[in-house]
């Protein structure tokens, strides 16, 4: 017999009598998944016409009345099971960098490295920029080859432009005018934190934290409140900020959380972030740190910085350098 003919065979032994099979009480029968008991009661209904707890998920009432009255015993699990709920997605690894819409490289942590260009509404990395200052385009736009504004006026009307648009990141380029009263605009703390609230909403991470720096400095016309602080900090992380985890290991820290302040290094080092990488080493060196966890975050923060460095960002950071130097030297 042929080795076609022996698989064949094979084969047939193994799918013999398939067609028997009864599927009818599988798990692929919802009729008993759709069944579950009121918490409260005991009475089985349909979970899809059933009271679910808002807050944690866990649990069904057959009404609104089972629920207002099982909520004293059900409370302490509530609470418990959404603080876990809160933590796994605080502690989640951070997804890969926006990239840079040119070089496509993994975006730099350092907000000086990269500029948000009113006229397009993208963010460029420096290095793409300076490779445009370095050629025949000047001072063109790195993306959109538009000039920069030649007026106050013209700048905040792109701006403007772009938030019609949704923007997130033009909201919180009107929210620092406002702070700093830029672009012949009269400086307005609560105006500019209302613009950073917009701009979190419609996805920019760093206005969440921004908002979070204010409230711990007591900053932009707000008071000191750690625990307002500690709120936006953690809006801004699980939208992707990895600057904010480092401020919320920091907050962690000041409150004695020290676990909790060394895992948000451990993920924020594992991202690429050079400062929660420079406090994990402090960490393994005072043995709160396991050879195992250091040598794997290493290996990560390694990994994610040969991602995001160039040449021309290089060179961009060494003319940076220069220059604020040259200016240190004029002031003196």
């Amino acid at each position: 017999m042929s080795s076609v003919d022996n698989n064949a065979a094979a084969i047939d032994a193994v799918t013999e009598g398939i067609d028997k099979v009864d599927i009818s009480n599988s798990n692929n029968d919802t009729s008993e998944v759709l069944q579950q008991t009121c918490a409260a009661c005991g009475k089985e209904g349909n979970s899809d016409d059933m009271n679910t707890c808002n807050k944690c998920k866990m649990v069904k009432y057959c009404n609104a009345a089972c629920k207002k009255k099982h909520r004293t015993k059900h409370k302490k699990a509530c609470d418990r099971r959404v603080a876990e709920l809160h933590d796994e997605a605080l502690f989640k690894d951070h997804p890969p960098r926006e990239e840079c819409p040119i070089c496509m490289l993994p975006m730099p942590f350092d907000s000086s490295q990269s500029t948000f260009q009113v006229c397009c509404g993208k963010i460029i990395c420096s290095g793409c920029i300076y490779a445009m200052k370095m050629s025949e385009g000047k001072d063109l736009c790195a993306f959109c080859r538009i000039p920069p504004s030649t007026s106050n006026e013209e700048t905040i009307n792109r701006i403007k432009k772009l938030m019609d648009n949704d923007n997130a990141y033009a909201y919180l380029c009107l929210a620092f005018s406002y702070a700093e009263g830029k672009h012949g605009i009269p400086q307005d703390y609560e105006k500019a934190i209302e613009l950073c609230l917009k701009a979190g909403e419609l996805g920019c991470a760093e206005a969440y934290c921004n908002i979070g720096v204010s409230y711990e400095d007591g900053e932009h016309g707000v008071e000191v409140d750690k625990k307002k602080a500690r709120h936006y900090y953690e809006l801004a992380v699980m939208d992707g900020s990895v600057n904010a985890r480092y401020d919320l290991a920091c907050l962690e820290g000041y409150a004695r959380n020290f676990d909790r302040a060394i895992k948000h290094c451990i993920i924020g080092a594992r991202a690429g972030h050079e400062q929660s990488f420079e406090t994990v080493k402090e960490a393994f060196i005072d043995g709160q740190v396991t050879k195992d966890e250091y040598a794997n975050t290493l290996r990560a923060y390694h990994e994610r910085q040969k991602e995001m460095k160039s040449d021309e960002r290089d060179k961009a950071n060494l003319r940076r350098h220069l220059l604020n130097v040259v200016a240190r030297n004029w002031r003196v």
